[in-house]
């Protein structure tokens, strides 16, 4: 079974993709899976500036929390992101994160199977699109690694309101036994 990092990118109480990703860890364990789950609320993480030192050095000049996170993700041979969709897109703390994982780029990461958890108050079915498509750019920097699957839950907005949709708490138990 894999090392498996969950990383919850939601930083309101009682969100929705945090309920989901409970579930998510749920299954992903029933199954035999090692789970990590770090939530960003609370969590100190800045802007890339661009400097490209960590090309060199694969340690990032900005000493904050996406130093340790960074370590993580390294050694994790399954990622998991959950996202709320916010204006059709991963939320901001998800990106400003994934450009803090730049250190990455140059080193020896395990990761080779990467999974995105979407929740948004719209149900269409393209509501998740840009936001997938966002993973997989990121995805696409590392040549070991694919981007393996996604489940987007749609129609949840209210806080706390993910914890009575049986269907989707079901899809997201089930997501995580699937995980590679």
């Amino acid at each position: 079974m894999s090392r498996v990092l969950v990383i919850s990118t939601s930083l309101r109480a009682k969100s929705n993709s945090d309920i989901l990703t409970e579930k998510l860890i749920e299954g992903a364990k029933a199954v035999g899976h090692d789970v990590e789950h770090i939530s960003l609320k609370g969590k100190k993480i800045g802007f890339c500036i661009g400097c490209l030192a960590c090309q060199k050095t694969q340690q990032c000049v900005i000493n904050d929390d996406a130093v340790e996170i960074a370590e993580k993700v390294k050694n994790a041979d399954t990622l998991v992101f959950a996202t709320p969709i916010y204006y059709y897109e991963m939320s901001g703390q998800m990106k400003t994160l994934l450009d803090r994982l730049n250190p990455l780029y140059p080193s020896d990461y395990k990761f080779r199977n990467v999974y995105m958890l979407s929740v948004a108050a719209e149900d269409e079915e393209f509501v998740p699109e840009k936001a997938v498509s966002g993973l997989q750019g990121w995805v696409d920097c590392f040549g070991k690694a694919k981007l393996a699957g996604s489940l987007f839950c749609g129609g949840i907005g209210d806080p706390n309101e993910a914890s009575g949709k049986n269907e989707e708490l079901n899809e997201a138990y089930e997501f995580g036994k699937e995980l590679a």
